[in-house]
């Protein structure tokens, strides 16, 4: 069965750049961000994640929520096992799907059906499998003609609707993904909706990282508030989403 268990889960970057001067007015200013300090060498480190303690199971979709800095995209790469925690605990189990960056696993100057085959490789699908999904994840991001041209060629939407439909022509048991996807437009994102509604009623667990709130109700029955690295709420999404409300409309 796919989940995710995670128990006193931190993630730290420490940083290595910036004059003395710069490095203690960062500090004296760490008190309004909440999630700068010092560690044991004196470094700079940026608290990106701070004792985190949650489990996302089956039939699962949740919301990430909270303010820009917050930690989503960190938290979904530690999900994706791209980053590990600094400490505590993280277990997983399932074959996960991750959309967190649009050109992960892509090259700019081959073409659509060549990087089709290369985000295959990346979501760990071999090219002889990945060969048999080309003609519908064509027909899916309506590329017509240019599937054999350069994706260097492609506007900004061409790229996602390929990207998309690559990552989502096998349905996951875990798909993650980062609000890059609402950049598409409104006729892709109808496609792209009862796709993910498909996927997610075959699939686990769906997490979903997006300022668009909307969004969020339509595809999510769990939310997570996270602000500054630390958790604030997990619950529904309509409770989640109304107390992030709050905190935005009191700040």
């Amino acid at each position: 069965m796919a989940y995710f268990h995670l128990k006193n889960l931190s993630v730290s970057f420490p940083l290595y750049q910036g004059g003395s001067r710069s490095l203690k007015k960062t500090i004296l200013s760490s008190s309004s961000r909440g999630n700068l300090a010092k560690d044991a060498a004196q470094r700079v480190t940026v608290n990106a994640l701070q004792d985190l303690t949650f489990s996302i199971t089956k039939g699962d979709r949740v919301g990430l929520i909270g303010p820009n800095g917050s930690g989503k995209t960190t938290l979904l790469r530690v999900l994706a096992s791209i980053y590990e925690p600094t400490t505590g605990y993280f277990a997983t189990s399932g074959r996960v799907s991750a959309l967190l960056d649009v050109m992960a696993g892509m090259t700019p100057d081959i073409t659509a059906r060549e990087n089709v085959l290369l985000r295959g490789m990346y979501m760990g699908i071999s090219p002889k499998e990945m060969v048999r999904y080309t003609d519908e994840i064509e027909e899916f991001a309506e590329l017509g003609g240019y599937m054999d041209m350069p994706v260097r060629t492609y506007s900004a939407g061409m790229v996602i609707r390929l990207a998309f439909a690559a990552a989502t022509c096998r349905v996951p048991e875990i798909l993650l993904m980062d609000e890059w996807l609402a950049a598409g437009d409104a006729h892709f994102m109808a496609k792209a909706q009862e796709r993910l509604t498909n996927h997610v009623e075959q699939s686990s667990i769906l997490v979903l990282a997006s300022h668009s709130l909307e969004l969020l109700k339509k595809w999510c029955n769990r939310g997570l508030y996270i602000k500054y690295g630390k958790l604030i709420h997990y619950g529904d999404i309509d409770e989640v989403i109304a107390l992030y409300e709050a905190d935005t409309q009191e700040a």
